[in-house]
């Protein structure tokens, strides 16, 4: 009977010491839980932060005059981003395309001749930070290409404030580049003297046109053309 006692309170003592490690384990685990979905949330926090001042930013960069009611013109350009944001193997970003369809709607330009064109500037990279080849006129820097000498003027059309590091904005230069395709084709009314105009400047363009007697240069045509296609694509 003794030894039955002993061995009953010896087997108490064994169950509640288990209860009580078990128990230290279980907080020490539910803490561990709490400490890991604590660290989650830490982590998630400037990610979350960084894509709404991204948010922000891009809703700046519209036009104050935009009517965001308007439906459509809403729904025709993020169509038209998507498009551009597929044909340039996601290089293009959806908020740049956005932009430039929202832009390209404002001022009557064809989003797609915009496109093209940064295409073609960036050798179809899409790089902001891109810094063109030394020319004596200086290099030419961005999505868009532009020149210290050029940016300030356009970006005085465009009521934009400037500055030189600015032509590494993207938002920046996509507006930019919509702008003066607009003042383009303004004076010259089509494509191939505003885009030749674009690339060679407005006294190349003269100069072109003293040497071959036309303004339907390499460089504009394969715009048209690419640009004809991708919007066919679009609608497709």
């Amino acid at each position: 009977m003794r030894n039955q006692m002993i061995i009953m309170i010896i087997t108490i003592v064994v169950l509640v010491g288990a209860s009580i490690i078990l128990g230290r384990e279980y907080s020490t685990t539910q803490k561990s839980i709490e400490e890991l979905k604590l660290e989650k949330v830490e982590q998630r926090e400037p990610l979350v932060n960084l894509e709404l001042e991204r948010m922000e930013a891009f809703f700046e960069q519209l036009p104050d005059d935009y009517d965001a009611s308007e439906y459509d013109g809403w729904g025709e350009a993020r169509h038209v981003a998507d498009q551009l944001y597929d044909d340039s193997n996601k290089l293009f970003k959806r908020e740049w395309g956005t932009l430039l369809a929202l832009e390209s709607q404002k001022r009557n330009v064809d989003p797609y001749i915009v496109y093209e064109l940064l295409k073609i500037e960036t050798g179809g990279q899409f790089d902001p930070s891109l810094v063109g080849p030394e020319t004596k006129y200086g290099h030419a820097y961005g999505l868009a290409q532009f020149m210290k000498n050029t940016g300030p003027w356009i970006a005085d059309m465009a009521d934009l404030p400037y500055d030189d590091e600015k032509l590494f904005d993207p938002h920046f230069s996509i507006q930019l580049s919509v702008v003066y395709l607009e003042f383009l084709h303004n004076e010259y009314g089509d494509w191939n003297h505003a885009l030749t105009a674009y690339h060679r400047g407005m006294t190349g363009l003269e100069n072109y046109k003293d040497e071959n007697g036309h303004a339907k240069s390499e460089y504009a045509v394969e715009i048209q053309e690419n640009a004809e296609i991708t919007e066919l694509l679009a609608y497709d």
